[in-house]
């Protein structure tokens, strides 16, 4: 699961690259949109909406306004795996040619989408049913800090270290940011979120860390950007607590809609259990 502040990166290279360009050609190697065809549209913003990445495209204009096409919107989510590269002229792929998804090509540079797991193309009127079923975005315009308190306090029963990857809560975190996130505010990953005394504050680490993160070409919650442990738990398992010295330890958690696992890093003396 990717984290949001590097959705939000690819996003802002993307847009930096592609706003206001015309495709030339266009190549969907997923079955549901293997016979579309994007040439004339121009991308006119790309943008993130927590871990999902949506390109805006208007559609070429005709001398008959009744045969106009409505804008759409491009939406990829990257999952694990998924990224987009950009490749000028005559550049070969970095990346295995079999994994591209998409390939737009515009007059001057070639976005493609490698390892794209969801790939879907809609009526930008019709956008929200991609992406409206997420919670405030942590980096977003729109972000509602007291919202995204309002959704995590309606599930009281679920622990805390579960409902912090829950996009329909809050939407932007991700494994590291919720290993983190959780040290720094001394909560065991399993406290109930209806016994976590200072929910306000668990929220508020959350958008500080992707915030400062989001233009950094490394990640570093620990405040050090030179340091070589740039976390404080994630991925230390059995290494030493960079607080106390206890040695970090790794629980599985079990998301509640899906049950699939997801490893989650702590510290047992300075995150203890809830009793």
């Amino acid at each position: 699961m990717p984290e949001g502040d590097s959705v939000y990166r690819a996003t802002a290279r993307l847009h930096h690259a592609l706003a206001g360009k015309s495709i030339l050609r266009s190549d969907f190697r997923v079955p549901a949109l293997s016979t579309v065809d994007l040439a004339g549209y121009t991308v006119s913003e790309v943008l993130p909406r927590g871990k999902h990445l949506l390109m805006r495209l208007q559609p070429p204009a005709t001398a008959e306004p009744a045969f106009n096409q409505p804008p759409l919107t491009l939406h990829s989510h990257l999952l694990m795996e998924g990224r987009w590269d950009l490749y000028g002229p005559g550049v070969r792929f970095k990346r295995p040619a079999h994994t591209a998804r998409v390939v737009l090509a515009f007059d001057d540079i070639t976005a493609v989408g490698f390892d794209i797991a969801q790939v879907k193309l809609v009526p930008t009127a019709e956008e929200a049913q991609l992406a409206g079923h997420l919670g405030p975005d942590l980096l977003g315009p729109d972000w509602d800090a007291q919202a995204a308190a309002a959704n995590f306090r309606a599930q009281p029963h679920r622990g805390i270290g579960e409902t912090l990857l829950d996009q329909r809560l809050m939407a932007g975190v991700g494994n590291i940011y919720r290993c983190e996130v959780l040290f720094l505010t001394r909560l065991h990953p399993l406290t109930p979120v209806g016994q976590v005394v200072d929910l306000g504050k668990v929220i508020e680490m959350s958008q500080r860390l992707l915030e400062v993160n989001k233009e950094r070409s490394r990640r570093v919650t620990t405040g050090l950007a030179r340091t070589r442990e740039p976390y404080w738990v994630y991925g230390r398992a059995g290494k030493p607590c960079l607080r106390c010295g206890a040695k970090i330890q790794l629980l599985k958690i079990a998301a509640e809609d899906s049950g699939l696992e997801r490893d989650c890093y702590f510290c047992p003396s300075c995150q203890p259990a809830a009793h």
